[in-house]
């Protein structure tokens, strides 16, 4: 024990730590706080205003916005204005690949692993392996057609890069292959195309495009990773790469929708849906951590636990708790990609910026409207689903960003990343919805399967009061037996009603209310709300009894005098 008070004491009198308590460091990190905070403020404002802008005035998507802001405040534009009051600029370059300070780099990548882990919440895990025939194919082709034109427009186009294995050539084809699921699931929900041919096919081949990208971006680290250590390839390491990368993403999958329900049950055990939220995002961020110590991207580890846990009842409960945090951080991450744009660099490669955008545009329409043609679809079907994995996002921006903090590419070609992302995002959603004017998709007799839903239960009453009281109370019967109660459309009504394995679609019109689920539930669902009608049938042939006003005051009065008998035990019959 003496031994081991002397150990502290000599610690604490070392000379590096005392330099390191000094006043002199203590106002240093003070000083570096302080200039965080200020960032943090002007980046937050700005990527809010400029995404309201641009979705509000421009009619784009906030994401753009967010870039544009970004670019704006960076350090290679009023960023680098230089601050008395600072003594340098708000935004100061660093001598690293990185051009932004490590402080906001690694809320980038903390916002970076929230998003994914969102991103994983949203995936339809039953649709995708629904429709995953026609969406395998055509997100294959994509992911193929795309990763080829962008590499070899690096080798063909690009000064300095000689070799399609090159690291630049392999993350530029990388960058290719992403599609956006938000900015595509976001259209085809305004046009109420969601569940059409066309519409499923898309999603069904988007979501399988960020997996093969995300598991793509792994392989390409590594062989990063060994093209700085200046050896040559080998390509039965770059196969483990690849064996590994697949390995990982399957067995945590597989294990992760295996013990869905589980991991489910164990974090209902803290009764708070706020702490559920934050233990589960803590599991984010460890496996997260689990994977980049296995050597690949730390958004593969959050993406998996997000669509692990896609599948259970708290799904939508997560995402409504980390909302919050998703609108304070996501818009940082954008904001600061934006910021690491270097305008003099990009200007040097601003023609093949231009041409590697039109090889990603073609890669998508052709590697993914040929597949649909092949499978069924006709010319205006194949070119819809084509037009519909245009839209770059959040991966794109993630991949860049990993392959500039790995030194695989410099601010040049990370400029390229940002321009493709820009115009490939404003120009998919006009062409997407234009693509969408005329008649069927379909050739033939191509029908995509749908889950058929073995209950379907409408109840009609007289009016629009009525419809929405009992609904009201139809809702409260199901969170009474635990159910997860959730609004999908605060417009059209639409409610989704899960526990466990347990899903109902609940849907309020004017004077009527439809229940869909499975035909292994529909006898529960049945039981729940005929026990709800029959409550409030007696409840109605109570209050019709009563003959006056005074009657129903005496009947009130006596309901809540036993109301009271009951919680308190104290209320008496003297008391009347």
């Amino acid at each position: 024990m003496r031994r081991s008070r002397l150990a502290i004491l000599a610690l604490l009198a070392s000379p590096a730590l005392l330099q390191a308590s000094s006043p002199e460091a203590g106002h240093e990190m003070g000083h570096l706080m302080t200039v965080l905070v200020l960032q943090l403020a002007v980046i937050v404002v700005a990527a809010r205003l400029f995404g309201l802008v641009f979705s509000r005035y421009l009619k784009q998507t906030s994401v753009l916005g967010e870039l544009a802001a970004g670019m704006v405040i960076g350090p290679f534009a009023l960023g680098g204005i230089h601050l008395a009051i600072l003594g340098h600029s708000l935004f100061p370059k660093t001598e690293a690949a990185m051009p932004i300070s490590p402080e906001l780099y690694g809320l980038a990548v903390i916002a970076s692993i929230v998003l994914l882990f969102s991103a994983g919440l949203e995936t339809d895990l039953p649709t995708f392996l629904r429709y995953s025939m026609v969406g395998t194919v055509v997100g294959i082709g994509g992911v193929v057609l795309s990763f080829c034109l962008g590499n070899l427009a690096a080798v063909v186009f690009l000064p300095g890069v000689d070799s399609f294995m090159s690291p630049t050539a392999l993350f530029l084809g990388t960058l290719s292959t992403a599609t956006s699921v938000g900015i595509t699931a976001r259209i085809l929900s305004e046009k109420r195309k969601m569940s059409s041919p066309e519409g499923v096919t898309i999603l069904a081949g988007a979501v399988l495009d960020d997996v093969l990208g995300i598991v793509l971006l792994a392989v390409v680290v590594g062989i990063s990773k060994l093209g700085a250590t200046g050896g040559a390839v080998d390509w039965g390491r770059i196969g483990l790469i690849a064996l590994k990368a697949f390995g990982f993403w399957i067995v945590c999958t597989v294990l992760g929708i295996i013990f869905a329900q589980r991991i489910s049950k164990g974090l209902k055990w803290f009764r708070s849906n706020d702490a559920i939220a934050g233990v589960a995002l803590g599991m984010a961020l460890f496996l997260a951590g689990l994977a980049e110590m296995a050597g690949l991207a730390m958004i593969i580890g959050a993406y998996v636990m997000g669509l692990s846990l896609s599948q259970t009842d708290l799904a939508h409960e997560l995402r409504e708790r980390l909302h919050g945090v998703y609108q304070f951080l996501v818009p940082v991450f954008f904001c600061v990609m934006g910021m690491m744009v270097d305008f003099p660099a990009l200007s040097k490669v601003l023609l093949f910026g231009l041409l590697f955008t039109a090889f990603a545009v073609v890669g998508k329409i052709v590697g993914c409207g040929v597949p649909a043609f092949l499978m069924g679809f006709n010319l205006r079907g194949a070119f819809r689903i084509g037009a519909g994995m245009l839209p770059r996002g959040e991966v794109t921006l993630i991949v860049a960003s990993i392959g500039l903090s790995t030194g695989a590419i410099g601010q040049d070609v990370f400029g390229v990343a940002i321009l493709t992302l820009l115009i490939a995002s404003v120009i998919a959603p006009p062409i997407l919805i234009k693509s969408f004017e005329g008649g069927s998709g379909l050739r033939g007799r191509l029908s995509v399967k749908r889950e058929e839903m073995g209950c379907h239960i409408a109840l009609t009453f007289p009016s629009s009061h009525i419809t929405s009281f009992i609904a009201s109370r139809v809702r409260l019967a199901f969170r009474n037996e635990d159910f997860y109660v959730h609004e999908l459309n605060i417009v059209d009504k639409i409610y989704q009603i899960r526990k466990e394995n347990i899903s109902i679609t609940l849907l309020q019109k004017d004077k009527t209310i439809e229940l869909n689920t499975s035909q292994d539930n529909s006898h529960l669902v049945s039981l729940i709300v005929m026990e709800e009608i029959l409550e409030l049938k007696d409840l109605l042939q109570g209050i019709e009894k009563l003959e006056s006003p005074e009657g129903l005051c005496t009947e009130l009065a006596a309901c809540l005098f036993c109301e009271d008998d009951q919680n308190t035990g104290k209320k008496g019959s003297e008391d009347t």
